[in-house]
């Protein structure tokens, strides 16, 4: 139960990461207005760590693809580490 539950964690992070990813192609959105602001809150915090690694190229920013695969790889150890546990 509790490997489901973070299961359901990551994958409700990747998907808010998805949607900001999404959401900055369209340039008339309002980031400072509610529930923009909010999701950039949440996913900001993971994703300015690799975008402080990994600077744009060419104007496109690839960190928060780095960004998924990370926390897909560090999902399967979490879960892993855990289900050795139990």
């Amino acid at each position: 139960m509790i490997l489901k539950l973070i299961n359901e964690i990551f994958y409700l992070y990747g998907v808010l990461i998805l949607i900001r990813i999404f959401l900055t192609w369209i340039p008339t959105i309002d980031w400072d207005a509610q529930p923009m602001k909010a999701l950039r809150t949440i996913t900001d915090v993971y994703l300015d760590l690799f975008r402080s690694l990994i600077p744009p190229f060419g104007g496109l920013d690839f960190s928060p693809i780095i960004a998924i695969i990370v926390l897909q790889i560090f999902q399967v150890i979490l879960t892993s580490f855990i289900g050795g546990l139990m």
